[in-house]
């Protein structure tokens, strides 16, 4: 699943839920993840990029954010293994303001009994938003497991306009 950093580039974006870095590589996205988070990964000695890609994902950011673009249309390449990149390929199938679940995501690429194994893969999606892991939620509706926070995700589902059930997993005050 490692791939060399070289030739990758990085940036940020502002975005409404906190800023978020950019990677690219070889013209394509290749990470995006929200800034100061653990989960975020180093870019010490990496090239500070504003390449077409980079200029690219922060519009298309931007324009999601203000409720004008429902799919994004970026060169984006999937790394990890075989069945996390068939996980992440079938979240991009997930429409604009729908949610879908573990098991079903599970059905879909063959592996019904995969349910777990689907949420561990969606944990490790590199490209948050553009590849739509906040749109998974659980079998009874209720909003589960995103690595940038619950409250991130809520926001997600509720700016594209998502029916949410207000049952939750953690701590979502006054869901």
């Amino acid at each position: 699943m490692s791939e060399a950093v070289i030739g990758r580039q990085y940036g940020y974006a502002p975005t409404p839920l906190g800023p978020v870095l950019i990677v690219t590589a070889a013209g394509a996205l290749v990470g995006l993840h929200f800034a100061n988070h653990a989960r975020t990964p180093s870019i010490r000695d990496q090239k500070a990029g504003s390449d077409e890609p980079m200029v690219m994902v922060r519009d298309q950011l931007r324009e999601y954010f203000e409720g004008n673009r429902p799919r994004f249309e970026l060169p984006v390449r999937l790394v990890g293994t075989p069945f996390q990149v068939t996980v992440w390929s079938a979240l991009l199938d997930i429409p604009y303001g729908q949610t879908s679940t573990y098991s079903t995501i599970a059905a879909r690429i063959g592996r019904p009994r995969a349910a777990r194994a689907v949420g561990a893969a969606n944990g490790q999606n590199p490209i948050s938003i553009v590849v739509p892991c906040h749109r998974l939620i659980g079998a009874d509706g209720s909003l589960t497991g995103y690595g940038w926070g619950l409250e991130r995700k809520q926001r997600l589902l509720e700016l594209e306009g998502a029916n949410l059930v207000t049952r939750s997993r953690g701590a979502l005050s006054g869901s």
